[in-house]
């Protein structure tokens, strides 16, 4: 006999593309918030390696989050090409290592996906109760993206018992493949990115010095950014500065612009983020209007207005359908130019208050207890609702 768990109560083991110690972003926001309920197995997308010969699986504790569990795993690669082999090496290391004491934790989980690349491997391989796809980002439209990727993203849309979507325009996209399609942009922590406004938050040295004007984006650097706007804004600004906070990836290093009061200052710690934005005048979102741009929805746009800066964009759709009112949204480079000189003079006081008060109303909080809501009625649909336990 065996007392089926009740809907609110399941361990999670999630499939994520992103490494937990990568940029603090969605996933990270979300589960951490899940775990203070939940245990949660993250596993990581294996990664190929030329000095072993036999697949390597790796366990960690997260110290600041208990009930947090990180799997990684390298795969040989010479055989990283032989993709139905990476599938089935994949699925074996998670399933013998949830075969020994660590198993216990995470009976009768949750599939919780972000890499529609893993849903062949697992999906209906571990006996879930349901399946959750979060779907973050377009993911199909990213440079280097597998030419698999379109098809198993569509069959994890249709596998899965809750879809969520990090904005409105891809939820209408993914909504058509599956009716339980919940559109959930992003969250922000008030409270951490209100520390910009303290008076108490020290200002980081390597920024404390600079003078003029402070134009500040932080993120991931990657083909989303419209790197010769953010070269014009320097040399529309020789007092000022422009600084560029994240990690660079799928870029050329070589292939990026240099100005002496340009600085890319690579990657920072989230708990940094605040102090670094104190010293801005500006918050920028410089997105190029391309194909990896076009189902963005920012997390930083949140996590901007909490800070109490004003904000320039460029005319990405989910920004001027969620923003308009808050961000100044630019539709010409010579037009972010313009709006990035007068909030840096002229700041709008009511856009800025319309912003705080926007990022007031959008916990992560909020957001999760929404979304175990949805999860609830997705375990509650595929369970016999005459007995609560299973011979």
């Amino acid at each position: 006999m065996k007392l089926t768990r009740q809907p609110s109560e399941y361990p999670i083991i999630v499939h994520s593309h992103l490494g937990w110690d990568w940029v603090w972003q969605r996933p990270q926001q979300f589960l951490s918030r899940f775990s203070q309920r939940h245990q949660i197995l993250f596993v990581e997308g294996p990664l190929p390696s030329e000095e072993i010969s036999e697949p390597v699986p790796e366990l960690r504790e997260v110290a600041e989050f208990p009930n947090i569990t990180i799997m990684r795993m390298k795969m040989p690669a010479a055989r990283w090409n032989d993709g139905a082999w990476v599938d089935r090496e994949r699925r074996r290391l998670v399933q013998e290592v949830l075969a020994g004491p660590l198993g216990l934790r995470f009976q009768d989980p949750i599939q919780w996906f972000y890499d529609p690349m893993a849903v062949t491997a697992f999906a209906g391989h571990m006996d879930e109760q349901a399946i959750v796809f979060d779907c973050m980002d377009q993911l199909s439209q990213f440079r280097g993206a597998p030419k698999e990727l379109i098809r198993r993203e569509r069959e994890l849309l249709n596998m899965a018992d809750v879809v969520f979507a990090g904005g409105p325009k891809i939820g209408r996209d993914k909504i058509k493949y599956n009716a339980n399609t919940h559109s959930y942009g992003c969250g922000v922590d008030v409270k951490h990115f209100g520390k910009a406004r303290a008076a108490g938050t020290e200002i980081p040295a390597d920024v404390a010095e600079l003078t003029g004007p402070v134009f500040g984006f932080f993120g991931v650097v990657d083909e989303r950014m419209d790197y010769d706007l953010v070269a014009a804004l320097a040399d529309a600004h020789p007092q000022g500065h422009v600084v560029i906070i994240g990690p660079m990836t799928k870029v050329d290093p070589a292939t990026i612009p240099q100005r002496p009061n340009l600085h890319w200052m690579g990657g920072r710690d989230y708990q940094q983020l605040p102090n670094y934005v104190k010293k801005f005048d500006v918050c920028l979102m410089p997105f190029a209007i391309n194909e990896a741009t076009e189902y963005i929805n920012p997390t930083k746009a949140l996590e901007y207005m909490a800070t109490g800066k004003p904000i320039v964009s460029t005319p990405v759709e989910d920004v001027v359908l969620q923003f308009t009112g808050v961000v100044k949204i630019s539709q010409t480079r010579e037009e972010f130019l313009a709006l990035c000189a007068e909030a840096a003079t002229k700041p709008d006081a009511a856009c800025i208050k319309r912003g705080r008060d926007m990022a007031q109303r959008n916990s992560w909080e909020s957001i999760v207890a929404a979304m175990e809501g949805h999860i609830a009625d997705a375990i509650e649909a595929k369970v016999p609702a005459a007995s609560s336990v299973v011979a």
